[in-house]
């Protein structure tokens, strides 16, 4: 049975960083290309990074480039985030995600994805 857990959200000021991680089980983590996507209040599913199955290849949204760092321990079985000067919009809820596949790079939108976690809250607010 896939399961995703994540952790490290949390409640910070503007300019904060947090790291977020995604613990996983139930299927072989190193050859799933990974993602992270996020909810904001009111609004709909946003796709934020992908990061390639061997790491050496990560992808984001525009509104996160040369903020957010996605990254993976794939002896751990556990995805990361790392969230720098951070904004009020960012103000999410973060899922990790994983297509039903392996070694299939998922489209940047939240339909491409089967598995899901449920998700770490992550408030920026002064």
């Amino acid at each position: 049975q896939v399961q995703l857990v994540e952790s490290g959200g949390g409640l910070v000021q503007p300019g904060d960083s947090l790291r977020l991680s995604c613990a996983t089980s139930g299927f072989t983590f190193s050859n799933y290309y990974m993602s992270w996507v996020r909810q904001a209040p009111g609004k709909g599913l946003e796709w934020v990074s992908t990061i390639y199955s061997d790491g050496r290849t990560t992808y984001y949204v525009d509104s996160v480039k040369g903020r957010f760092t996605i990254s993976r321990d794939n002896d751990k079985n556990t995805l990361y985030l790392q969230l720098n000067s951070l904004k009020p919009n960012d103000t999410a809820v973060y899922y990790c995600a994983a297509p039903r596949q392996a070694y299939i790079i998922p489209e940047p939108v939240p339909s491409a994805y089967d598995f899901w976690g449920h998700g770490t809250q992550v408030t920026v607010s002064s």
